[in-house]
C-alpha cells in the first residue's frame, strides 16, 4: 500500500522561531515516523477486496440505504481497509476528485484514521482508509450490550477529537462535513479517531449536509454552507453527546443550561464517576460551541486548553476502560515459514510447505501404512493416497479432494496430513466452509499440531472472521514455540 518514508526531513528546527505548529506532534508524542504515501488503486483491485461490492460488506450504519456506502475490504497481503463508495452523482470531476482525495491523503496524525488512497474510474469515484475495528462512537455511546462508556474514556474522546480537529485546521483543513457520532472510530487499541472522510466534500459544491436539521448549524440552515465555526458548533453536539450518552437537540440542551440544570443533562449511568466541577466545565464548553453566532463560538485552541485538563486516567489503556478485548498480535517473526504464508495469504507458499512436509507430523503412520498386511483393501487404499497425493502436488485439486475424500472413508485411522491437503484444496476451490471444517479434523487428530491451527486461521481469514483468524494464528505459533522448546531439551 504504497512506499514508506521519514517524514521528518523537512520540518524546520524546534528553536527557529518561525517554525509552524509541528502536527505531528501530540500530547508531547511522536506519531510514527515512517507512512504509508497515498496512492490511486485500480477499481478492479478495490472490487476485488470487497468480493464486488458485496452487501455482506458493507459496515456503514445507513447499509444500501446509505447515499455514499462505506465497506470493509481486504487487500493483497491482508490488508484490511475502509472504502467509501460515493454516489454516481458525486464529484462528477475525476481530476477535481482526485486532487482533493490526495489533498486529505498528506494528513497524518494519531488522532485521524488516514486516507491512504482514492479510485476515480468512468462514474465510481472511491475513499480508501485504514479499518478501525471497534466501531463508532454511536454504536458505544447509544447502542451498548455490555457497559456504557465510563466518564474517563468520553473525556478523553473530547480531548482526542478536539486534538484531531485542531491538527486539521493547522493543516489548513478547516471544513468538516457532518462532523457527528458516526465520524468517531476506535482503532485496535481502542484509541478514539476522526475518519478523514469527513474532510472530503460530498457532493459538487459541497452543499451536503447529512443531520437531522435539529442538529444542524445555524448558518447551514441560513445559507446551505459550512464554514469552519460550523465545526465548532458540530463538536458541540459531541460533547451533547458524551455528557447526556443519548441525542439532545441543541436547543434543547441550551434551555436546560439557562434554566442552571446543567446536571440534568448527564447520563444517569454516570453517576459516581465525575467530580461536579468537571462535569460543569464540560456543559459550559459546550454552550459555547453551541452558540446561534458563528462569531460567539470558540476555536479550536480554546477547545484543546478546556478539554485538556479533565482526562485524569492517561496511564490506563482505552482498551481497557472500554471493556474491549485485546488481542495480542504477533510479530511476523514469532511465526513459523507456514505460519507467516497463512497470515499473509500466501497460498503458493501454503501448497510448497504442505507439499515437502508430506506426511512427517503423522509420527510414523506412513511406514505403519506401508507395512500392513497385503491385502486387496489396503492396496487399494495405498493407491487411493498415491493418486491423491499425485493430483495435490500438480495442483489438480480438484481431483485430489476426490482422491482424499474416498480415502477419509476407506483409513481406519484418520490422517492430520490428509485432512490438511483437503483443506487446502478446498481453500483453492472457494470452498472455505469445507476447508475450515477439515482444518479443525486434522487438530482432532492431532491436537497441538501449529499446521491445523495456521490452516484454520486462513479459513476463518478468507471468511472474514479476522479476530478469529488472529486467534489461530496466536495458537499456532504457541504450539510452534512449545515443539522447539521441548526439541532443545
Amino acid at each position: 500500500m504504497g512506499c514508506l518514508h521519514s517524514k521528518t526531513a523537512h520540518l524546520p528546527s524546534s528553536d527557529d522561531p518561525a517554525a509552524p505548529h509541528k502536527p505531528e506532534s501530540v500530547n508531547g508524542d511522536q506519531v510514527d515516523q515512517e507512512i504509508q504515501n497515498f496512492k490511486e488503486f485500480e477499481l478492479n483491485e478495490l472490487r476485488k477486496a470487497t468480493n464486488g461490492f458485496s452487501p455482506s460488506c458493507i459496515v456503514s450504519e445507513g447499509g444500501e440505504k446509505a447515499p455514499n456506502v462505506v465497506y470493509r475490504g481486504k487487500l493483497e497481503g491482508n490488508h484490511l481497509v475502509a472504502i467509501k463508495r460515493f454516489s454516481r452523482q458525486s464529484w462528477p470531476d475525476a481530476q477535481q476528485f482526485v486532487v482533493e482525495a490526495t489533498g486529505v491523503g498528506k494528513l497524518r496524525n494519531k488522532r485521524l484514521v488516514s486516507l491512504i488512497g482514492c479510485c476515480a474510474e468512468g462514474d465510481e469515484r472511491l475513499l480508501v482508509a485504514e479499518y478501525m475495528p471497534n466501531d463508532t462512537l454511536s454504536k458505544h455511546l447509544f447502542h451498548w450490550e455490555k457497559q456504557p462508556l465510563p466518564w474517563e474514556m468520553r473525556v478523553r474522546i473530547a480531548d482526542y477529537i478536539a486534538q484531531a480537529l485542531d491538527h486539521c485546521n493547522n493543516e489548513n483543513r478547516k471544513i468538516y462535513h457532518d462532523l457527528n457520532a458516526y465520524r468517531i472510530l476506535f482503532d485496535e487499541e481502542g484509541d478514539p479517531r476522526l475518519s478523514t472522510f469527513g474532510l472530503m466534500k460530498n457532493s459538487r459544491d459541497g452543499k451536503s449536509y447529512s443531520t437531522n436539521l435539529a442538529y444542524t448549524p445555524p448558518e447551514f440552515l441560513r445559507t446551505g454552507r459550512v464554514i469552519p465555526e460550523s465545526v465548532i458548533f458540530s463538536y458541540g453536539t459531541i460533547l451533547l453527546d458524551l455528557l447526556s450518552g443519548k441525542h439532545i437537540p441543541p436547543s434543547h440542551a441550551l434551555d436546560i443550561i439557562r434554566g442552571k440544570n446543567a446536571l440534568l443533562l448527564m447520563d444517569s449511568s454516570l453517576e459516581g464517576q465525575y467530580a461536579s466541577d468537571d462535569a460543569t466545565k464540560l456543559v459550559e464548553l459546550a454552550s459555547k460551541c453551541l452558540q446561534w453566532e458563528a462569531k460567539d463560538r470558540p476555536d479550536t485552541n480554546f477547545l484543546l486548553s478546556a478539554v485538556a485538563p479533565l482526562p485524569k486516567k492517561e496511564e490506563v489503556a482505552s482498551h481497557v476502560l472500554m471493556g474491549l478485548p485485546k488481542n495480542t498480535v504477533i510479530l511476523p517473526t514469532m511465526l513459523s515459514p507456514l505460519g507467516k504464508a497463512c497470515s499473509k495469504m500466501d497460498l503458493a507458499t501454503v501448497h510448497d510447505i504442505l507439499l515437502k512436509t508430506g506426511y512427517r507430523d503423522e509420527e510414523g503412520a506412513e511406514n505403519e501404512l506401508s507395512f500392513q498386511e497385503w491385502t486387496q483393501q489396503v492396496q487399494e487404499m495405498l493407491n487411493t493416497k498415491k493418486f491423491g497425493d499425485i493430483a495435490f502436488r500438480d495442483k489438480d485439486f480438484k481431483n485430489s479432494i476426490e482422491y482424499y475424500s474416498k480415502l477419509v472413508g476407506m483409513m481406519p485411522v484418520p490422517s492430520a496430513t490428509v485432512f490438511a491437503r483437503r483443506a487446502f484444496s478446498y481453500l483453492m476451490t472457494d470452498q472455505q466452509e469445507l476447508a475450515l471444517r477439515d482444518a479443525m479434523q486434522a487438530q482432532v487428530c492431532i491436537p497441538e499440531w501449529p499446521t491445523a491451527f495456521y490452516l484454520q486461521a486462513l479459513a476463518l481469514s478468507k471468511l472474514g472472521m479476522e479476530s478469529d483468524a488472529q486467534d489461530m494464528l496466536n495458537d499456532g505459533a504457541a504450539y510452534d514455540a512449545k515443539r522447539q522448546n521441548s526439541w532443545r531439551c
